[in-house]
């Protein structure tokens, strides 16, 4: 049976409905996890054919998988993963048992964000930044190359927000640095500039080397211990000098990257003196992005990568053309869930798409701290962006969290 085999997933978002497109596209679904909770919960996986416990970090361990399928007579067609870190390890894989033109190399590279920033140090878009290993001292001459405070500090495998921070000062900066180097004394950390400007995020699949705009979504950050993205505003008319730029901006990330088939998404600030890139990751994003691009323009972003990567050619034709605006859920206080109050009000408000409640209750909660943290969404369309935001933000305030401290 023809089976495409993924490597690991959440529970909801676009890794999740990559597995459902597959399974109405008409393939075997195989999933690789070392989550024991989605063991535990794997009646709730209906969409997951068959579901393996291994090591998703151990490639020689998927090897030893994906052979014990094929002598049960699994055609395993395409090896993906929709999951932060695990791209190029799906990737080795599938250049291995089924090859369709993607390269893992490209991957490896945007994978960690030190070589990412090394490989486009000589672009106009690239911010300025340097590199530290975590054991050395950092001397006020080091950051001396750098505009001033404030500055960004992240590890080089920073993923959903969790380990980048902002650096009031030199002591703040001491500060994250040796939070870094606990957590993992070998991994780089880099200190960039911090760039004032709109965040726009762009999302695009790359087939024989062409590129296609999937979506242009500005992005509303909320600003806490971490960076926060809250708001989401799809924008259903991209301005002809916006789109020419960020086409510039692709090109030459797809040159440089030799990137012939895949899929990406950047996140860039737009500034008086053009984009800075924030970062790139070679998939789409997470979350609510896939639903959002499907209520925006009609077609589905998840299931046109899956066709790409099983070698066929993803058509993001639109068929339909709305202003769309994804409102996120977080709460301030930490505490145990006991109950979630006005859903039912938010799905009835005008203009509203989708809503989403994550937790269940005796979850949990906290402030954020990484993107994992956004307890819910709500998305609605509009005539204009506007208006998609004020009906979605309208609803989202529906939704109220009580808690036990």
């Amino acid at each position: 049976m023809k089976t495409i085999i993924f490597i690991g997933t959440n529970k909801s978002g676009s890794s999740r409905e990559a597995i459902r497109a597959a399974e109405r596209l008409g393939y075997f679904t195989v999933l690789f996890t070392n989550n024991e909770k989605q063991i535990k919960q794997r009646k709730e996986y209906v969409d997951v054919h068959e579901m393996i416990f291994v090591d998703t970090t151990n490639l020689a361990s998927m090897r030893k998988e994906i052979r014990t399928l094929l002598t049960k007579g699994n055609v395993v067609m395409t090896i993906v993963s929709f999951v932060d870190s695990n791209v190029a390890r799906a990737l080795k894989l599938c250049e291995e048992f089924c090859p369709n033109g993607t390269s893992s190399d490209a991957v490896d590279i945007m994978e960690n964000k030190a070589r990412t920033r090394a490989s486009l140090r000589e672009f106009p878009f690239s911010p300025r930044f340097i590199t530290i290993h975590p054991k050395a001292k950092l001397e006020p001459s080091i950051i001396e190359p750098l505009p001033g405070f404030p500055l960004i500090v992240k590890s080089s495998s920073s993923t959903g927000s969790k380990d980048v921070l902002r650096a009031a000062n030199l002591e703040e900066l001491k500060q994250h640095i040796r939070k870094f180097t606990e957590k993992d004394p070998n991994e780089s950390i880099i200190i960039e500039e911090f760039i004032e400007g709109d965040q726009y995020l762009v999302e695009a699949v790359v087939h024989d080397r062409e590129i296609q705009i999937a979506g242009v979504i500005r992005q509303e950050i909320t600003y806490g211990k971490r960076f926060i993205i809250t708001g989401y505003g799809v924008l259903a008319i991209v301005p002809k000098q916006l789109n020419d730029s960020i086409m510039e901006v692709l090109n030459t990330i797809i040159a440089k990257f030799d990137i012939r088939n895949g899929a990406l998404h950047l996140e860039m600030r737009l500034t008086k003196n053009g984009w800075r890139l924030i970062e790139i990751n070679p998939r789409i994003s997470g979350g609510a992005m896939n639903n959002m691009l499907k209520a925006a323009f009609g077609f589905d972003l998840v299931e046109e990568t899956l066709k790409l990567y099983l070698g066929e050619m993803p058509s993001l034709v639109q068929k339909q053309r709305n202003f769309v605006f994804t409102q996120y859920v977080i709460i301030e206080q930490k505490g145990i869930l006991e109950r979630v109050t006005g859903k039912k009000r938010a799905r009835k408000s005008p203009g509203v798409v989708e809503v989403y409640v994550k937790p269940r209750k005796g979850t949990l909660l906290t402030p954020p701290l990484s993107m994992g943290h956004r307890y819910a969404y709500v998305i609605a369309k509009g005539t204009t962006l506007e208006m998609a935001e004020s009906l979605a933000k309208k609803a989202a305030e529906e939704i109220q969290f009580h808690l036990k401290q």
